[in-house]
């Protein structure tokens, strides 16, 4: 069997397709793949790591701002689309894939809509609760469509095509021990409260959790809170929460990162976490049964972020807050009456992890094997 994964731009939409592939390079070792994404992306760096052969088109993305830079970004866009449906073409020629496997990105568009054009079986996998921009060219003509919420399902012309199957995360997220990892960290019985705004960091929000750590100062500390700056707040806020009064040396309980690379034993020992609402976050929240506050990103396509979640809110498992608007007081008073509220939290617990799909990658490897017919 031969599998095409096409995915790229975030690790949200790499590390799904690697999940499965080691899945399928685990079960079926004859299994043949190849990962298709766009040059110069993330995915140049995360699949050859991982072990897989990497081929990349040229792609670039829509703006949506009609200004004379954004036409001829454009026009730009509209090139390198007629070449990399070329390249596809090629590539498939050359393969001759059973299954092309699509997990998100512009670079996944050229596989699938060639590959539906050739008759080889496709599969397109959408993280968010809202189809985004390649999801919406290719599912009409996808075998399959592959979503995480069951609501998700209203939104496709074909729902007799469309499969709930969660979203990859690593087992961690699943089997680390509360009270392991909380021994692990030395946290007593000190609450644990995580927050971060995702790998590259929001300033404005980072400038919003700046003021959130001035409170826990004056308010005596009561809890631990470790918070990601993401790789541009790393650049400055050290100095800025100094600026601003908060003196980490003198307040241990309070910790920066630039990332956070133990996340699952984070999110298990952790009684809040406050973050984005992006679909990978939101799959390992519901993995680990975290209680949060999802602040959604207002700054991404079709306010997806705010869709997915308020999938989560409407099961009782999560809390949301929007950023227009939103005070540091305000963050401050909903956090502390969280872990004030052992019961709330509890049940959100509950809620996240009846959400929670454990065969995640389980499912999609066997609607591969569907498609190839093996």
């Amino acid at each position: 069997m031969k599998v095409i994964f096409t995915c790229g731009g975030t690790a949200g939409h790499i590390n799904p397709a690697i999940s499965v592939a080691k899945l399928l390079q685990a079960r079926k070792t004859e299994t043949e793949i190849l990962f298709v994404g766009a040059e110069g992306g993330m995915e140049e760096k995360l699949v050859p790591r991982e072990g897989f052969a990497l081929k990349t088109l040229k792609i670039s993305n829509y703006q949506r701002k009609l200004t004379p830079k954004g036409v001829w970004h454009n026009l730009v866009t509209l090139k390198n689309l007629r070449s990399s449906l070329r390249r596809a073409d090629q590539i498939i020629r050359e393969f001759q894939p059973d299954v092309i496997v699509g997990t998100g990105g512009y670079a996944s568009y050229p596989m699938l809509k060639r590959g539906a054009k050739r008759g080889v079986p496709t599969a397109v996998h959408e993280a968010n609760a809202l189809p985004g921009l390649t999801t919406r060219m290719v599912s009409d003509g996808a075998s399959r469509i592959m979503v995480c919420f069951p609501e998700s399902r209203d939104y496709y012309r074909n729902p007799e095509r469309v499969q709930v199957v969660g979203m990859p995360v690593r087992e961690e997220f699943f089997y680390t021990k509360r009270a392991e990892a909380r021994e692990k960290l030395g946290l007593g019985d000190r609450p644990l409260v995580v927050s971060a705004w995702g790998s590259l960091g929001a300033r404005e929000m980072n400038h919003l959790i700046t003021d959130f750590m001035a409170m826990e100062c004056k308010d005596g500390c009561p809890w631990r809170h470790i918070h990601a700056t993401g790789s541009y707040g790393w650049k400055w806020m050290p100095d800025y929460v100094r600026e601003h009064g908060v003196k980490l040396e003198a307040h241990p309980e309070l910790e920066l990162r630039e990332y956070i690379y133990n996340m699952p034993e984070l999110m298990a020992a952790a009684d809040l976490i406050i973050t984005r609402a992006g679909a990978s976050t939101l799959s390992e929240i519901q993995a680990a049964g975290t209680p949060c506050i999802i602040v959604p990103s207002p700054n991404v396509t079709d306010n997806h972020q705010e869709k997915n979640a308020r999938v989560l809110e409407r099961h009782g498992a999560a809390i949301v807050l929007l950023e227009p608007g939103l005070s540091a007081e305000k963050l401050y008073e909903t956090a502390k009456n969280l872990l004030g509220d052992d019961a709330r939290r509890a049940a959100m617990t509950a809620a996240l992890h009846e959400m929670a799909v454990v065969d995640s990658a389980e499912r999609i490897y066997q609607t591969i094997l569907e498609l190839a017919r093996v």
